[in-house]
């Protein structure tokens, strides 16, 4: 991929989160300009009664002027009613437009290191920018731009008004920079605080059975309210500085309407004002400082949309990819590792080094090695969880990302070391989620991992809904629907991760026969296994320990040796030791180390 047509991906998705907005807040700029012009509608109504009805003594006159004034407001009323609905639709159409795209966010963050919780917080961000676009917030701020209407107004009628409504504006504004700048930090410590409350939250209902069992309860809610506590102490610190600022704004905007009305009075008794001024001057500083008493009430929602906003554009760029690939034919002919290196996303660490191997169409091949020595990491590259920091791993001479994500996925099976299920009924997982699923498929792949007659007996059969994780079925079976799901649609390529660890005698005999199957199709199975049950069906074996592939070979001369070699279906990597060094005795030790 190159580093120009990345850059465009970046923009094409970083603009997907204002698609279309700026018609829009160009046409909620002119509305607030037509409902702040008539909201002048108070003081000239004001300034004509005190200074024409009252002095002429005309009913006529008081009650056109009424008349009026009554339009003008259902006027700005309806404007102000338009302006609500608008930002509440911009607000839906935004969840609308960014929801599904930050929700694919989330399912890709955990591949990148981030933690489950902070990968659901992209969904609530949509939530919070949503939340803020259809409160009052955005309709102050609409009305910043059209303060200078008020302040001119009150200029023309005297300018001493002018410049003292100008002054406590300025005050107001830069005392909401103020508190930008004073609650900005504490209201990113807060939301990293509720974070990490909610991750123990998290841990601690997903392990549930095991605090039950072993009586962690106490110490489990001990350590959520140690976090808890943190969390409120910086919430209230952020709270205290908003709400102490939005105080002093109230106080001082009341002050400035009272010395304008003192300085409406002294300029009266000088003769330089009229007494229906007085109270125009004042309800227009009232109107004018109205956005900014508003914004300062309205900046903490403000300034949790912004981050919210900044950390969806941030993630979506990040996570960027070039367009689609192009459709290649289906793969057919082999698997080869060219050189990977693979690092943790998280960390950076580096987990596989320079591991290379070939495998043709029809063959198996078994993973072993101690625990933490790589073999999961494998598995994460084989099928593009992880990416790799050097080197390729290609179907049919394509790398993975040659591929269209959803052709790939045709073409490959995946079980998992923990098999999770999705909230949906057996026949939707097997599935996998086909909108339009193919039953005969559905009851294929079941039966190839030999769960058709467990499935019909459940109480509704293919159509059974599983839950969360799919509690209410065993380890095992949780682990054979996984197979089926793996085997569904005649996948290529076939890994497996540990695929026995719940089975008993029955599953590890149909994951046997299933392994003989698809190699007999032409596929081609990977399987990682700490017991040697599951590699009986395998033509090549390879160890890995300590990030390095150490051995590869045909299984009889990796477990035991003396066995000629068959027919070269599978390469390694150049320089690896002899394949026949290792003894049944020493391969469990290595396996069970």
């Amino acid at each position: 991929m190159s580093g120009q047509s990345l850059n465009l991906a970046r923009r094409r998705d970083a603009a997907k989160l204002t698609e279309g907005m700026r018609g829009v807040v160009a046409y909620l700029l002119g509305i607030s300009c037509v409902i702040n012009v008539l909201a002048l509608t108070g003081s000239l109504y004001m300034m004509q009664v005190y200074d024409r009805a009252l002095t002429s003594g005309s009913v006529q006159t008081l009650v056109a002027l009424s008349v009026i004034a009554l339009g003008l407001y259902v006027f700005q009323g309806g404007f102000d009613a338009v302006r609500t609905r608008m930002l509440v639709r911009v607000g839906a159409r935004f969840d609308h437009n960014v929801a599904p795209i930050a929700h694919r966010v989330t399912m890709d963050m955990p591949r990148f290191g981030f933690s489950g919780t902070e990968a659901l917080e992209r969904g609530r961000d949509v939530d919070t920018v949503r939340g803020f676009l259809s409160s009052q917030g955005p309709g102050a701020l609409f009305d910043l731009p059209w303060i200078p209407i008020y302040l001119v107004f009150i200029y023309l009628l005297h300018p001493w008004l002018g410049a003292l409504t100008l002054a406590g504006a300025v005050v107001l504004t830069l005392m909401t920079l103020g508190a930008e700048v004073m609650a900005r930090r504490s209201t990113t410590q807060a939301r990293q605080a509720a974070m990490a409350r909610n991750a123990i939250a998290d841990s601690n209902a997903r392990n549930a059975d095991v605090i039950k069992a072993m009586g962690m309860a106490e110490r489990a809610a001990r350590r959520f309210a140690a976090a808890n506590a943190e969390h409120l102490d910086l919430q209230t610190r952020a709270s205290d500085v908003s709400g102490s600022f939005g105080a002093v704004s109230k106080v001082l905007r009341m002050v400035l309407q009272s010395a304008v009305l003192g300085l409406g009075a002294f300029l009266t008794i000088g003769g330089e004002l009229s007494a229906g001024a007085i109270i125009a001057a004042s309800v227009a500083s009232s109107r004018a400082l109205a956005p900014v008493d508003q914004a300062i009430a309205n900046w903490k929602p403000f300034v949790a949309a912004r981050q919210s906003f900044a950390r969806l554009r941030e993630t979506i760029v990040a996570l960027s990819k070039a367009g689609e690939p192009m459709p290649l034919p289906a793969p057919h002919r082999g698997l080869r590792v060219e050189r990977i290196t693979v690092a943790a996303p998280g960390s950076g660490q580096v987990l596989l080094s320079d591991i290379s191997f070939e495998v043709e169409a029809g063959k198996a091949l078994g993973i072993i090695g101690p625990s933490g020595g790589g073999k999961t990491t494998l598995v994460r590259a084989l099928t593009g969880i992880w990416p790799t920091l050097r080197g390729a791993v290609r179907l049919d001479g394509a790398e993975l990302d040659q591929w269209p994500e959803e052709d790939l996925g045709r073409a490959m099976g995946y079980l998992p070391q923990e098999v999770g299920l999705l909230d949906a009924t057996v026949e939707e997982n097997i599935s996998r989620l086909a909108e339009a699923g193919d039953s005969r498929a559905v009851v294929t792949a079941a039966t190839a991992a030999g769960i058709h007659d467990m499935v019909v007996r459940l109480p509704g059969g293919y159509r059974t809904p599983l839950g969360s994780q799919g509690a209410a079925l065993s380890a095992g079976q949780r682990q054979r629907i996984g197979l089926a799901r793996a085997l569904y649609g005649n996948p290529f390529l076939v890994v497996m991760d540990e695929p026995n660890s719940n089975l008993d005698g029955e599953g590890e005999a149909a994951l046997t026969r299933a392994v003989e199957q698809l190699k007999a199709r032409g596929a081609i199975v990977v399987i990682v296994a700490h017991r040697p049950s599951a590699l009986i069906a395998v033509d090549y074996v390879g160890v890995i320990q300590g990030g390095k592939l150490s051995a590869f070979g045909p299984r009889d001369q990796i477990i035991k040796p003396g066995t000629a070699a068959p027919k070269e279906a599978a390469r390694p990597a150049p320089g690896l030791p002899n394949v026949g060094a290792f003894s049944p005795e020493a391969l469990n030790q290595r396996v069970s180390a």
